[in-house]
């Protein structure tokens, strides 16, 4: 376990030193002049030639590549161009917003769909089976985006039960889980939508193998198969979507947080690339990549404690 594990640690390393090369380099051949931005199309040269040493922009590439590698392994991502703040405050303070929601969002989608997946696949072909996998067809169909404005118009709108958009911080924290409420259902749909689609056809898949069989011919009845080895069984590849989920609901929350008005960290990206803010974009993008990588590896590592074939065959 502890070699497979090093591998792949060296695995996540060589991964996140090509994604930072890649992240650099994308954002510095994107058009616009940050200096000339911020000074506006009437400032004079010499004043954005004074900003843009002010803000390092004319250092070679390599520097500015180096610099920001080298800080950010120290913890320090850099200050805003536009903010005039550090980075890391900004992405902390962001940060309280969107770590919540993706794991709210993430409870979600697995309370349902684990009793979905598990009950269309204990009833295969039959009604209850159809009516789930039709269900899952549409929220797999149906951008989250339309979810959420729905749901405004419905419980914000109508009803009034929640509020359209904003966040009022953790001091109350009823009032912020009542807030996110709504961005995490909208997220958590189509997300819980994939989810049971894939318990189902793992248990399927494992309803048919010869223990389960075994099982049944000691006496088991089919709902004692199902619980007592199904289940347990056709965990082990929904922990990869889980982790796959988890890193997406945290990376890629830009949208529903753009309709909701929530400060986390997609709306801080939104907002660093209309401003052309490179160093919040570049030093944002990079944490999202860390934690989605970083996900990836610990499910991994799940994935071969629950099974250790995999461990065997590595």
């Amino acid at each position: 376990m502890l070699s497979y594990a090093l591998k792949r640690l060296a695995i996540l390393a060589v991964s996140l030193a090509v994604a930072s090369l890649v992240i650099f380099l994308v954002v510095e051949v994107a058009p616009g002049d940050p200096a000339s931005y911020m000074l506006g199309i009437n400032a004079r040269p010499d004043t954005v030639a004074a900003l843009r040493t002010e803000l390092g922009l004319d250092l070679p590439k390599w520097e500015r590549y180096l610099a920001w590698i080298g800080g950010m392994l120290q913890g320090d991502f850099g200050t805003s161009y536009t903010y005039r703040a550090p980075v890391a405050q900004m992405v902390t303070e962001r940060l309280w917003v969107s770590l919540p929601l993706a794991l709210y969002a993430l409870t979600l989608s697995t309370l349902i769909a684990f009793p979905a997946g598990i009950y269309a696949a204990a009833r295969r072909g039959r009604a209850g089976d159809i009516g789930v996998m039709g269900a899952t067809q549409l929220g797999i169909a149906v951008p989250n985006f339309w979810f959420a404005m729905l749901l405004v118009l419905l419980f914000a709108l109508k009803l009034r039960w929640f509020s359209a958009g904003g966040f009022p911080g953790w001091e109350t924290p009823l009032a912020a889980l009542k807030a996110l409420t709504l961005p995490a259902v909208a997220l958590a749909l189509p997300q819980a939508a994939i989810l049971a689609r894939v318990m189902r056809s793992s248990l399927i898949d494992i309803l048919h193998e010869d223990f389960i069989r075994t099982a049944r011919a000691k006496g088991l009845s089919r709902r004692q198969a199902l619980w007592r080895h199904g289940v347990r069984n056709a965990l082990i590849p929904v922990l990869t979507i889980l982790g796959l989920q988890f890193s997406f609901l945290l990376a890629g929350a830009i949208i529903i947080e753009q309709v909701f008005f929530l400060p986390g960290l997609g709306r801080l990206i939104f907002q660093a690339i209309t401003q052309r803010d490179l160093i919040v974009v570049e030093s944002v993008v990079m944490l999202l990549v860390f934690a989605v990588i970083s996900v990836n590896f610990l499910t991994d590592l799940a994935y071969a404690a629950a099974d250790p074939r995999l461990r065997a065959a590595r």
